[in-house]
């Protein structure tokens, strides 16, 4: 048997077995299922409402969603930085190990490092393991935290003058579906950016562009946006994200979607124009 032969034989076993999507209803996971599914792949989806339930809380609620299960998209909910991400994470993938399965793709965000200790205990858990980290996402303009304040017609976010190689989720999904159904990709990690720099007063002046209406960008403090936070019933944890952003330690370019997927990654325009047709940004 050729290497190449091999190869082509371990990638259609990949794709034969039942893939798990944790956060399954999220921005990411909806799209690595409904990708998944309309190749004709087995799918199970986890989240507080499916069929089965998963919460990652709850150690209990694994070993069901596990059951009969090849490979695993891991999208921890709130955010791998958070206190006690790595342990819980690192529980789940040796209980997935365990219980046979041999893929695990974990999406992980750029410079965190919280994260990277998540990645390490994934790593550590014997599954063919590839890393996906991502830059901020396009669409917490239109699915996420940013979507009232667009709707508001007013971004007030304590990010200054920094910027952001912001990164479509639809490239996001392609590279994680890519990394889950064959095997050129086990021990992997990929960086993931759109193609350009971008600052939010000239995200402002997109989504102005692209919907017509007037939409500006406020630069507040970290402390006055953490009041926001609490004020609306959102943990004032999210607001530490924000140091991602303004410590300049992802103002740069990485090449992940050119380098899983042979294309480049979707712009920013791009995605304003398209949402904008949707009517999503209509107060």
């Amino acid at each position: 048997m050729t290497q190449s032969t091999h190869n082509t034989e371990n990638t259609r076993a990949a794709e034969a077995r039942t893939t798990l999507v944790t956060g399954g209803t999220g921005k990411t996971g909806r799209r690595v299922a409904a990708r998944l599914t309309e190749r004709g792949l087995p799918v199970r989806i986890a989240s507080r409402g499916s069929g089965i339930p998963f919460v990652w809380e709850e150690p209990d609620t694994w070993d069901d969603a596990l059951d009969g299960v090849g490979a695993v998209y891991l999208s921890y909910y709130p955010d791998l930085a958070f206190p006690g991400a790595a342990e819980t994470v690192g529980a789940f993938a040796e209980r997935a190990v365990a219980r046979g399965v041999r893929r695990l793709v974990l999406l992980a965000g750029r410079g965190e490092e919280g994260a990277l200790i998540s990645e390490d205990k994934v790593r550590s858990s014997g599954a063919d393991v590839t890393v996906v980290r991502a830059s901020w996402f396009n669409q917490n303009f239109d699915e996420g935290f940013f979507l009232e304040p667009v709707l508001a017609g007013e971004l007030a976010l304590p990010t200054g003058d920094a910027v952001e190689p912001f990164v479509d989720v639809d490239d996001v999904a392609d590279v994680a579906v890519a990394a889950l159904t064959d095997d050129r990709h086990i021990g992997r990690t990929y960086e993931l950016s759109g193609p350009r720099l971008i600052g939010f007063a000239e995200i402002a002046a997109e989504l102005s562009r692209a919907t017509g209406r007037e939409i500006v960008y406020a630069p507040v403090t970290l402390e006055e946006y953490r009041d926001f936070l609490l004020s609306v019933g959102a943990p004032a944890d999210f607001a530490d994200l924000f140091e991602l952003i303004n410590d300049g330690r992802n103002a740069h370019l990485v090449h992940g979607v050119e380098e899983a997927l042979g294309r480049k990654p979707k712009d920013f325009t791009d995605f304003a124009a398209d949402v904008a047709r949707t009517g999503a940004w209509r107060p």
